[in-house]
């Protein structure tokens, strides 16, 4: 038996902050020798931070990225261990995103990435170039500096793997794993057996399982140890590394990670049988035929041994039940678990939340609850880092630290109802019980005051008084009322985060936090420069479907129980008078229900379908139940508002992504914001299917009744009866 050891990590890093990086790379280190791991993989680009954008186009990156080099290297951290280590290499006039694998103080290669992930939020290229040479390994001279400190003038570089003694080994970077052709079906068949994947992986609701099924592919049939190491944290944007690194061995979990966590470094170690992965192989006769056959790939010849002999003394680690978090429990820890890194590392002393009693600002101050209680299980666990942000962000004296959630809550969080003559006394309750339940400190406060004195600037300036809806007024007056409302929270909110820490005599300020989902984004049901403009917005990219399923959750598991009356409660925005035969709700001003608004999300992002697309396959989907002129209705009402409210995503609060058809203009889904929002030629194309559609119906129909006027009983022309035939 060869026996091998490896080691791989979650870490917490911050895109630029080198010496927060070459902290959690050396305690990864220090960990995976401790348990006596041969083999440390690291993130992708971990010393520089994966988040680092327009950064790496900056030579310092690059030459920062060298120095923490050149410190690991010079010192004992690589002795008896190869390590893998993320960073930007530039190589005669091309910058390259690799990954580079020292040995005993000496760097024996390094690999540049082939495939660069380059749609959704990875824009890879933009800094990058691909490496798509196959040939033999070139040489890389490397800087002066290095050179001198490690007393090597060269190292290989490209497409190929290191040939050790008794084991051969490759790395496979991130989106590779993903591409059609990925390179560790090549390597595989010339032998190599452990595969080194440095990621740099999001978070996503229900993306973990496609992640994990990935690596078993590519050992279940090849044979291999795959190796999975991945950032965990908000390395400083929009984006939550949701960990999960794992150890797979022929098709087999047999080391699996956190997906999210408070800690800055995990550990998962594994203890390995390459001599299983070689009889695996041996019993395959189509892998035996095409390794006989097999392109060659360059490879380094290092004469040095990784593996030890059998004895009783090393437990080989066994194939493991997977960890799955359901979807709920997703919306919980992952935007907590960013929150809580937004918070420690940018200088703020707690949150400010406007909570209106509604499904969408509860949500997210359950999310925060359930951070306050993720802080403190893990000081109870023993993490110091921890514990030492929580008392600095708390202001503990006197050797006191968090030890209970919701004390932690009453001093870093603030929610504010800010009622008016509008809002209801079930909502203000609401808001209030699930405050007390949370534990944050929570003010009443009425807007009404201020309302009135602008009304009262605005009939000075132009001798009107604009009324709602139900008084008689127009549609402008009723949304202008409306959205003073709106504004002046705004206004108040951004008062009080950076004042009521003053009053409490508390140092620095607190972050605000929004509150819209992605349908409002998507049909962009809010008011610009509302509650929906804060600092940061831990539900953006949550869909009302899953905040209710959330919420359900939440009442049973965190231990809010008034969520679930505010789960059952009808959405509304509580911006118009209320009366005995009128009460305002969401989904009548929207003038479609959040499950259709999903449905268009999702063919519009994920299946990109414009107009006349999505029509067509909304007859399909909605075909027994809506005729077509119906579906055209609803399409055309979702592109119109869709595209007049587009410019509202240029402000909008950054999010944390969990959906992917989340509309956020920054990154993620990038599209003009000034639209003819008629939409005149795809409009007609999808009228003039719904009159082809309906000629083809009444042929349908006719031909049915001749059927049965001809004696045919119960035979029904084949469609008839579904208005989606002829698509």
């Amino acid at each position: 038996m060869r026996l091998l050891k490896v080691a791989t990590c979650n870490l917490n890093q911050w895109a630029m902050d080198f010496d927060c990086n070459m902290k959690n790379i050396k305690e990864s280190i220090s960990r995976a020798k401790e348990a006596g791991a041969v083999i440390r993989l690291g993130p992708e680009l971990e010393i520089t931070g994966y988040g680092c954008e327009d950064h790496f186009l900056e030579l310092d990156t690059v030459n920062h990225a060298w120095d923490c080099l050149k410190e690991l290297l010079v010192d004992d951290w690589t002795d008896g261990i190869l390590c893998s280590f993320g960073m930007p290499v530039i190589k005669g006039s091309e910058r390259y995103n690799c990954q580079v694998l020292c040995l005993n103080r000496k760097i024996v290669m390094i690999r540049p990435k082939m495939w660069l992930a380059n749609d959704g939020n990875y824009r890879e290229l933009r800094w990058f170039t691909a490496w798509k040479q196959k040939g033999p390994l070139e040489d890389f001279l490397l800087p002066s500096d290095i050179s001198e400190a490690i007393l090597q003038t060269t190292v290989p570089f490209g497409y190929g793997y290191i040939q050790f003694l008794d084991v051969a080994i490759a790395a496979e970077v991130c989106e590779e794993l993903f591409s059609p052709m990925p390179p560790h079906a090549e390597l595989a068949l010339n032998g190599v057996e452990v595969f080194l994947n440095a990621s740099g992986s999001h978070h996503q609701l229900r993306k973990l399982d496609i992640r994990l099924r990935a690596f078993i592919g590519a050992t279940n049939t090849r044979g291999g140890v795959y190796m999975y190491s991945n950032q965990q944290g908000c390395d400083g944007s929009r984006l939550y590394y949701d960990g999960c690194s794992c150890i797979v061995v022929n098709g087999d979990v047999v080391a699996q990670g956190s997906q999210f966590s408070l800690k800055d470094v995990e550990m998962v170690v594994a203890q390995v049988d390459l001599d299983a992965v070689a009889s695996l192989r041996g019993s395959i006769s189509s892998f035996q035929e095409q390794a006989s056959c097999k392109p060659k790939v360059s490879s380094i010849e290092v004469p040095y041994r990784l593996c030890e002999s059998f004895t009783l003394q090393m437990l080989l680690s066994s194939p493991l039940k997977i960890k799955y978090h359901s979807p709920e429990e997703e919306i919980a820890f992952g935007p907590g678990c960013w929150m809580w890194d937004y918070l420690r590392r940018s200088g703020a002393s707690g949150f400010l939340l406007p909570l209106s009693g509604g499904a969408d600002s509860s949500s997210v101050a359950a999310i925060v609850g359930c951070m306050c209680q993720l802080v403190v299980k893990a000081i109870s666990e023993g993490d110091e880092q921890v514990k030492a942000d929580a008392i600095r962000i708390g202001h503990y004296t006197d050797g006191q630290f968090p030890t209970d959630s919701k004390e932690f809550a009453k001093r870093i969080f603030y929610t504010v109802f800010m009622g008016s003559e509008n809002s209801s006394n079930a909502t203000r309750t609401r808001a209030k019980v699930l405050a007390e339940e949370i534990g944050s400190w929570h003010l009443d406060v009425s807007i009404d005051g201020v309302v009135s004195a602008l009304l009262s600037l605005f009939k000075t300036l132009t001798g009107k008084q604009p009324r709602y809806k139900v008084d008689g007024g127009s549609n402008i007056e009723n949304l202008g009322l409306q959205n003073i409302q709106a504004r002046i929270r705004m206004v108040l909110a951004f008062m009080l985060a950076s004042l009521l820490p003053w009053v409490h005599n508390k140092p620095g300020f607190y972050l605000v936090l929004g509150s819209s989902n992605v349908d409002e984004g998507l049909r962009g049901y809010l008011t610009k420069y509302d509650c929906s403009s804060a600092d940061i917005n831990p539900i953006g990219s949550i869909s009302k479907q899953d905040l209710r399923r959330f919420l359900k959750w939440a009442a049973v598991d965190l231990g809010f129980s008034s969520l679930k009356e505010i789960e059952s409660a009808p959405p509304t925005a509580e911006l118009e008078p209320i009366r005995s035969d009128y009460s305002q709700l969401d989904e009548v001003d929207m003038g479609m229900t959040y499950e259709e608004l999903s449905v268009y999300g999702r063919l519009r992002k994920i299946f990109r379908c414009g107009p006349v697309s999505m029509f067509k396959n909304l007859c399909y989907k909605w075909g027994t139940k809506l005729t077509p002129a119906e579906v055209a209705e609803k399409v055309k009402y979702f592109f119109k508002y869709y595209s007049i409210n587009r410019h509202k995503m240029t402000v909008l609060t950054p999010s944390y992504h969990a959906e992917s058809y989340s509309p956020e203009d920054n990154r993620f889904d990038l599209r003009q914001f000034l639209y003819n929002a008629r939409w005149p030629y795809q409009f007609r194309k999808i009228d003039e299917l719904v009159t082809q559609l309906d000629g083809d119906r009444v042929a349908i129909a006719n031909e049915a009744s001749g059927l049965r006027s001809d004696g045919g009983m119960g035979v029904v022309a084949a469609g008839s009866g579904n208005p989606s035939v002829g698509l």
